[in-house]
């Protein structure tokens, strides 16, 4: 299998910044946007690609860790905002996957922009794997997909 660069199919959710997310000022705490980041694949396993995430690391025993990460943070998002947090595939290879990441307030105004590379990895050994066929089936039908490239919920 060859590498594929792609970059127009987008994947988001609506998600409430709440208390736990922020530092004392009101403000989102900068690590939170990577814990919200990882919500977000993990929902887009589970709604846009019908994979169960959970069922992927517990039971197949097959992780996906992150091995770069670049990240801009380019505004302040508060508590209470509502945000829309989106995601695209940069490059998809054999046993790594590239994701362009966003986080954009109610305004519209981007908040926060990420890259991270993400490598398929067995969990027994903890040695880099082929995407297992199925994930990589499942991202290749959702990228080819004629349905609107937004998902919300």
């Amino acid at each position: 299998m060859n590498d594929v660069a792609v970059n127009s199919k987008r994947f988001a959710v609506q998600v409430p910044i709440r208390f736990a997310h922020c530092d004392p000022a009101g403000i989102i705490f900068f690590s939170q946007y990577l814990v919200l980041f990882n919500g977000l694949v993990e929902d887009w396993f589970d709604q846009a690609l019908g994979v169960s995430y959970a069922h992927m690391l517990q039971t197949d025993k097959v992780g996906l860790p992150i091995v770069h990460l670049e990240c801009d943070f380019r505004a302040v998002t508060r508590m209470g905002e509502m945000v829309n947090m989106g995601l695209t595939i940069s490059k998809l290879g054999n046993r790594s996957l590239t994701l362009a990441l966003d986080c954009t307030g109610p305004d519209g105004q981007l908040r926060v922009a990420a890259q991270k590379v993400l490598v398929f990895t067995s969990l027994q050994t903890h040695q880099a794997i082929s995407a297992p066929s199925h994930i990589r089936q499942a991202m290749e039908r959702w990228l080819s997909s004629s349905n609107p490239s937004e998902n919300r919920s």
